[in-house]
């Protein structure tokens, strides 16, 4: 099997080299990968004590930040490196300032493994939630290096709980230790024989925990809202926007905002979702030139600004419910202990499941089913308070997993 696989990870490395010429998205991610060398060598030396972490796009890398700043903190020595395997995720991050060097994961190959592990020598490799490579956790193994995977979310219905799956269990030896969301996936973990695992929850709560200590204020906000009830929906994609718009269209009251964040800053389609909408409706970049206190509509065609908007919304709607696997953060707009509706497609997000069980989120799968929640929460104050207790709750119930995380780091880390 381990022949197979690379097999097929060479033949993939051949085929997206031929796909990027017709594909700007695996055009970054071929050339992305011709830095990888000159970017770590103009960053960090053979001499320093090096931690790298490896998340494979934006979402795990929220999840690994709370790791990497408590660790900064503790080992303020150390140095830092974040890789990446999608482009979504290097793109947004590159710049950043949390590591000594971003750069792409190399992809998978054995000796791609040994070249990048020798090149950053790290004293300890984290891996976030479901990233298993075999051959960069196989060059770990041999090296002896501590490796960890943490927020870690194991389903029965992935490769390593199957009869056939044999190799990608043996890759999982490579772990020193891990650190899980949930009891399930503990359990799941010690029916095929291992035993070093803590649950420690998901550090995304700590990560958005830290909001409510932030300045969100947004003075545009201010402006807009004029301390009237906001609808926030983020991270939209068509599908949802048709609820949407049909709501704010046909929707009669006056005392209602409506922001739209739209996943996609697309101008042909911001264009055509402002041209759908009925009511008075200002774009972001355009606020400098109106007075937007006089707009029953805000769409944000920017990006970064999201969570602040967050702040700002008595109720949340988040996008990507629509198709399987893209539901986005439901985790930012509860922690301001607001409801929450999504669309019907959510399982797999943990804390989607956790929240739609108890009844913070709601989903809805129709125009009118999208209607008569919202309408229910705008019109029964007990149900919209009792809604927004279950996600504010839910969010403060379940901090902690980084110091958790750290203090077993610590252990390893003690005689490196």
């Amino acid at each position: 099997m381990h022949l197979l696989y690379n097999i097929v990870v060479h033949i993939a490395a051949l085929l997206v080299k031929i796909i990027a010429n017709f594909n700007p998205k695996i055009k970054l991610f071929v050339q992305g990968r011709k830095n990888i060398y000159n970017t770590l060598s103009k960053n960090i030396s053979v001499k320093d004590d090096v931690i790298w972490v490896h998340t494979a796009s934006l979402g795990e890398y929220e999840q690994g930040l709370p790791v990497i700043e408590k660790l900064k903190k503790n080992y303020p020595t150390y140095k830092f490196v974040v890789t990446f395997f999608s482009p979504s995720g290097y793109q947004v991050k590159k710049d950043d300032n949390i590591a000594n060097a971003i750069v792409y994961m190399p992809l998978d190959t054995l000796k791609n493994a040994k070249k990048f592990i020798k090149a950053v020598n790290p004293k300890l490799a984290v891996f976030v939630k479901y990233e298993i490579w075999p051959n960069h956790l196989k060059t770990l193994k041999e090296k002896q290096i501590p490796t960890l995977l943490v927020s870690a979310y194991f389903k029965k219905e992935q490769l390593f709980f199957k009869w056939y799956g044999s190799f990608m269990r043996k890759s999982l030896t490579a772990f020193t230790h891990f650190f899980v969301q949930d009891s399930n996936s503990k359990n799941l973990l010690k029916s095929i024989g291992y035993n070093n695992c803590t649950v420690s929850g998901d550090t995304r709560f700590d990560r958005v925990s830290k909001i409510l200590e932030q300045n969100n204020e947004l003075d545009f906000m201010t402006n807009f809202t004029q301390n009237k009830t906001c609808v926030v929906a983020g991270s939209t994609w068509p599908k949802g926007h048709l609820f949407l718009i049909d709501y704010i269209n046909n929707t009669s009251a006056k005392n209602i905002k409506f922001v739209i964040a739209p996943h996609n800053i697309i101008t042909d389609q911001i264009e055509e979702l402002k041209n759908s909408i009925h009511k008075k409706v200002v774009l972001f970049s355009e606020i400098n030139n109106n007075d937007i206190s006089d707009f029953d509509v805000l769409i944000i065609d920017t990006i970064g600004i999201l969570t602040k908007v967050y702040s700002y919304a008595h109720i949340a709607y988040v996008g990507g419910g629509f198709t399987k696997g893209g539901l986005h953060n439901t985790l930012e707009p509860a922690v301001f202990g607001v409801p929450i509706l999504i669309g019907p497609i959510y399982k797999g997000f943990k804390e989607a499941e956790d929240l739609v069980e108890l009844k913070g989120i709601l989903t809805t799968k129709s125009k009118n089913e999208f209607t008569s929640v919202l309408d229910l929460l705008l019109s029964k104050k007990e149900h919209y308070n009792s809604t927004a207790e279950i996600n504010k709750n839910y969010v403060a119930q379940n901090i902690g997993a980084t110091n958790k995380i750290a203090s077993y780091i610590g252990t390893l880390l003690v005689n490196k």
